[in-house]
């Protein structure tokens, strides 16, 4: 008897698909582990086609998490009705990259993330900073994805 593939496997998405939904979608999903358990959080977000950066505040429950265990899950989901949920979630390690707070001096490591989040919220121009954020970069080690628009009617 042959079993047909996996329901997982026929609706995740296929590499171009993930890149498109991960640079399109603007609000991300950040679970972190505090001390007194998991703590979730809304943030924007860049994708670079390897890894996602997030840009978060430096005095935060989700920063001082990091600095304890910098073990990370992150969700990015888009989608109404049942048949049109989609998504993605990403698991790692959320790297510091970069001055931490962000003051603007110049690193070319975080050049072209700065230049990709600028144009994807702001519509481009120089990144301001505030010396309040910083920069953290996952380089998934895990990603699981889903359309529902591929299950058959």
């Amino acid at each position: 008897m042959t079993s047909g593939q996996r329901r997982g496997r026929r609706i995740a998405m296929t590499g171009p698909e993930l890149d498109d939904f991960l640079t399109g979608e603007r609000t991300c999903r950040v679970a972190t582990m505090s001390a007194d358990g998991p703590h979730a959080t809304p943030l924007w977000f860049a994708w670079d086609g390897t890894s996602l950066w997030l840009h978060s505040l430096s005095r935060s429950q989700r920063w001082t998490d990091w600095e304890r265990d910098n073990r990370v899950a992150v969700v990015i989901d888009a989608g109404h009705e049942y048949d049109e949920l989609r998504g993605a979630e990403l698991r790692g390690r959320a790297v510091t990259v970069g001055e931490v707070p962000r003051t603007g001096r110049p690193d070319e490591g975080l050049t072209a993330v700065e230049s990709l989040f600028t144009s994807k919220y702001f519509g481009g121009g120089p990144m301001l900073f505030d010396g309040r954020h910083a920069w953290r970069r996952i380089t998934p080690e895990k990603i699981t994805s889903w359309d529902f628009r591929k299950i058959p009617q």
